[in-house]
């Protein structure tokens, strides 16, 4: 592969200006080593902080790497969850030196109360935002990058109403930083799932992009196969932001976040009825937990985001990487070759 350099590569010696996104269940040991091997910053979810998890999967993260290439793996975590229990984070940043995360991303969350023992380890510390007004926090924080989160992303993000596009989102923080933090890099995170997407951000002012949606749909992702196929007949239509699969998950998140999924027929009963839904849960809950044990996806919830309809296939991760970073940098060329004319 012809790399594709920018500060973020730069900064964490990689090929191509592309992060795995730590998504919780489904970035595993296997898919974060994919695309260490294939020149990205490979990000294990640590998510809700189920240490076994963590440490199953993060060990297979550093088995399946060069030694070498050790620093470009790390650990995300749910930081409103390392509020209730801290334990997979403080086992990773008290591994031996060799072993630990170079990287820690934190979402969802104020980050300050984690930044000291993050630091003192060697690790990095990546933060994902939502909003503009949430930037002071992470750079008190310490934060090295910034990932900047659009609406548009599977899974977890800003409500509809806190929520914000990537498109305007990514370059008013990028001016923030040119003015305030300039040494500080940014991310684009929320509708990145090719080329376009990738020479899109870093036209914004992006360091680089945090992809999860077009990885989640690759051969070494832990989703379930089922989801994977349901979101491969998607398109960009089908999927919806609410708190319905949180309610059934029995997940707690606190304001403004709720989760991004396929609108399946269970979701569509009650994206309406959500105080219902929050009222009496039960019958509900028998219906979704059937549809998860019998692999049925128009009950059970596919984490997918708006993206899911530039998504044909589920190959391996390093051909995706492969994939996006030959064609955005075409496509960069191709612009500076049209100014240059």
């Amino acid at each position: 592969m012809t790399p594709l350099h920018t500060r973020f590569t730069h900064a964490f010696n990689l090929d191509t200006p592309i992060a795995l996104a730590p998504m919780a269940l489904a970035s595993g040991g296997a898919l974060a080593a994919a695309c260490v091997r294939a020149g990205a910053l490979g990000l294990v979810g640590g998510g809700y902080g189920e240490l076994p998890w963590t440490q199953r999967e993060y060990q297979l993260a550093l088995d399946s790497v060069a030694l070498e290439s050790r620093k470009k793996l790390g650990l995300g975590f749910i930081t409103w969850k390392l509020d209730e229990d801290a334990s997979a984070l403080d086992w990773a940043l008290n591994l031996p030196a060799e072993h630990r995360p170079h990287v820690v991303m934190l979402s969802f969350g104020d980050p300050r109360p984690y930044a000291l023992r993050i630091a003192q380890s060697g690790a990095k510390l990546l933060c994902q935002i939502q909003q503009l007004a949430q930037l002071e926090q992470a750079l008190e924080a310490g934060a090295h990058v910034i990932i900047a989160q659009g609406a548009e992303a599977g899974g977890h993000g800003a409500n509809s109403l806190e929520g914000r596009a990537t498109f305007t989102l990514v370059p008013e923080i990028a001016d923030y930083l040119a003015q305030h933090a300039p040494q500080t890099q940014l991310l684009a995170a929320g509708g990145v799932a090719d080329g376009r997407g990738l020479a899109a951000a870093l036209s914004l002012g992006a360091d680089g992009v945090l992809i999860g949606s077009r990885l989640w749909a690759s051969s070494e992702s832990l989703a379930a196969p089922g989801a994977v196929a349901a979101a491969l007949a998607a398109s960009g239509d089908d999927t919806a932001r609410s708190a319905v699969f949180d309610i059934l998950r029995r997940k707690n998140w606190p304001a403004p976040y709720d989760f991004r999924a396929l609108r399946n027929r269970l979701h569509r009963r009650w994206e309406n009825r959500i105080d219902d839904l929050r009222s009496n849960p039960p019958d509900a809950r028998v219906d979704y937990e059937a549809g998860v044990a019998a692999g049925d996806f128009s009950r059970a919830h596919a984490t997918v985001g708006e993206a899911v309809g530039l998504i044909a296939d589920a190959p391996r991760a390093q051909e995706l990487i492969l994939r996006i970073t030959k064609d955005a940098r075409s496509r960069l060329l191709r612009m500076s070759a049209l100014l240059a004319s």
